[in-house]
């Protein structure tokens, strides 16, 4: 294009030299003929068919500047572009599996279930069905063997149970549930952070928290947490009694707390505040007394007159939509909230935690947290439980966790006791299970030790060990037990079923009236069961984990068994006037 244009002006320069020529040429003639003027004629004709020739040239050459421009132009972005793409792989990749993701999301939503959904649904409708042809066929049939029945019946339910948990996980199901859980936990953490720390502490509502409370580690803490759930309620900051530094743990003793420093000495101070900033001249009201009062002081929870209206089990009206749709145990995730905050580490005890927790490999495979629980408690609070009976329930969270994955699992344990000899018995009866835990933190857990620096040390580590862990076997009598399955609830973003326990359903030391409500009638099949309409309210005094639940009837007052299937949960919701919605 460049040379024909070239080509064309040079041929136009030297016709229009000719032409000229051709005038000059005539002009110095005295006469003209008809000839010459039509010569003349001619020339001009041809000066002004050169001109517009001329005008097209210079466009033609005009548009092959632009042109060329543009092309340099776009030659440097293509190589400046492929410059940029070793850089920007990475995140051209992410939008690439953003943009599957949407389109498969998109997906979903026009034919409301995925694929993936349907199969597993359909099979474990399937499987539930072939479950109950066979206990038809075979339960109480005395031609069969009975062993033989039952342990073909267990193995098809536990792998029943797989496919359950298998089936919640469909469509990233369980990564959206712990996202929503993460953002819950963010914005009660956010919100308990702002009230504890007040911009003027002296103007601040005040409740301060009696430590006074004659019991162990695990007791004091959910003690605290009372008083900490109860102050939220109310919008007021939780200061403790003396900021802390009372923080008595053993009644009696010479020495009565686990360390000199009190509270500071293992975990960060709760408050920006100090007694002496919120409290001028008299001391706090008491709560019963006054709870219009500024600065108020909590009893111990045995003592009081009145429940509070914001104890566990209750959970605030805000979120309970979320938290009855993304938890199975949404009193327990948010009870947990306080222990969370309040045990959060000052620095050299969280780089003791960090040592403890890197000689555990919890990123290789699953790990049960076996919490047993002696000494104290045996024969008083609680009936003693063989190391059998916690590794029968272990080995059933193994058998169904084969099942969800498909795949041969490794046994693996992390044990927490107060009794040094279980870890001997341990590996001599299961020697194909490997063993995590430490026997120092058991013998500190004596009786005759456990009021110490070393021993507040091990209790908080093997604690903080259990919330690690994928699935927890213990007695929820024990405050510990229940402390690491709580903790559990924060750190993980777990579904809350993540558990079995030997004794108690979950519960709060002073919690408000567990209840449940039928959903389908029962006649009592025999003296020891009651009988229940749908509606009514049930008080539950425990579940025995072998498909009854025991408690009392409200309507009829009549106490006894009932099936655990034909009732839910009656939960409490109230409102936290400090707890905005999310």
């Amino acid at each position: 294009m460049r040379n024909i244009v070239a080509l064309a002006i040079f041929t136009w320069i030297i016709a229009l030299i000719y032409f000229m020529n051709n005038i000059m040429y005539v002009q110095k003639k005295e006469g003209l003929d008809e000839g010459m003027i039509d010569k003349l004629r001619a020339a001009l004709e041809g000066i002004e068919e050169l001109k517009e020739q001329n005008v097209k040239l210079k466009s033609l050459a005009e548009e092959e500047k632009k042109e060329h421009t543009e092309n340099v132009r776009l030659l440097n972005e293509i190589l400046h572009q492929k410059k940029r793409e070793g850089k920007l792989s990475e995140w051209k990749e992410k939008e690439r599996e953003g943009k599957e993701k949407e389109e498969k999301n998109e997906k979903m939503k026009s034919q409301l279930y995925s694929s993936d959904h349907e199969k597993l649904r359909k099979m474990l409708d399937d499987r539930i069905i072939e479950a109950f042809f066979y206990a038809k066929k075979y339960v109480g049939d005395n031609k069969t063997d009975r062993k033989s029945v039952a342990n073909h019946l267990e193995n098809q339910l536990l792998s029943l149970i797989g496919l359950s948990y298998q089936f919640s996980e469909v469509d990233q199901a369980e990564e959206w549930r712990r996202k929503s859980l993460a953002n819950l936990t963010q914005h009660i953490q956010t919100t308990i952070d702002r009230i504890q720390n007040p911009s003027n502490c002296s103007k601040a509502k005040i409740l301060v928290c009696n430590l006074d409370k004659q019991c162990g580690f695990g007791c004091q803490l959910h003690h605290v947490a009372y008083c900490f759930v109860v102050a939220f309620g109310e919008g007021r900051t939780l200061v403790m009694e003396g900021d802390g530094k009372e923080w008595r743990i053993h009644f009696g003793a010479p020495y009565t707390g686990y360390s000199h420093n009190g509270w500071t000495s293992t975990f960060l101070p709760v408050t920006s505040c100090t007694v002496k900033d919120v409290i001028a001249g008299s001391g706090p009201v008491n709560w019963e007394s006054d709870r219009s009062a500024r600065v108020v002081s909590l009893p111990i929870v045995d003592s009081l007159r009145i429940l509070p209206s914001y104890l566990p089990l209750s959970f605030p009206s805000s979120i309970s939509d979320q938290l009855i749709k993304f938890h199975t145990n949404p009193p327990a995730f948010f009870i947990a909230q306080f222990l969370w905050y309040l045990m959060r580490s000052n620095e050299e005890l969280q780089k003791q935690l960090n040592e403890a927790k890197e000689k555990i490999s919890f990123s290789q495979g699953p790990i049960v947290g076996v919490q047993i629980r002696r000494t104290d408690k045996v024969g008083t609070e609680a009936a003693f439980h063989s190391l059998e009976e916690y590794m029968e329930w272990t080995e059933i969270y193994f058998k169904v966790e084969e099942s969800r994955q498909g795949k041969k699992v490794k046994r693996r344990i992390f044990i927490a006791t107060d009794d040094p000899s279980v870890f001997k018995e341990a590996k001599e009866k299961y020697p194909s299970y490997e063993i995590f835990g430490d026997e120092g933190n058991a013998n500190t857990a004596q009786l005759d030790r456990r009021y110490t620096d070393s021993s507040l040390l091990g209790v908080i580590t093997d604690i903080q060990l259990l919330s690690h862990c994928s699935h927890l076997v213990c007695t929820f009598s024990s405050q510990v037990c229940r402390m690491g399955y709580e903790l559990a609830q924060v750190r993980q973003n777990t579904r809350g079923n993540e558990f079995h326990s030997l004794d108690d359903v979950y519960y709060f030391g002073g919690q408000q009236a567990h209840e449940q409500v039928a959903i389908e009638k029962h006649v009592a099949e025999n003296d020891r069961e009651i009988d229940m309409e749908v509606g009514d309210l049930l008080g539950i005094a425990g579940n025995h984990w072998d498909g009854f639940s025991k408690g009392t009837n409200r309507r009829t007052g009549k106490v006894g068994l009932y099936p655990s299937y034909k009732v839910k949960e009656n939960w409490r919701i109230v409102d936290f006037p400090a707890l905005p919605p999310l």
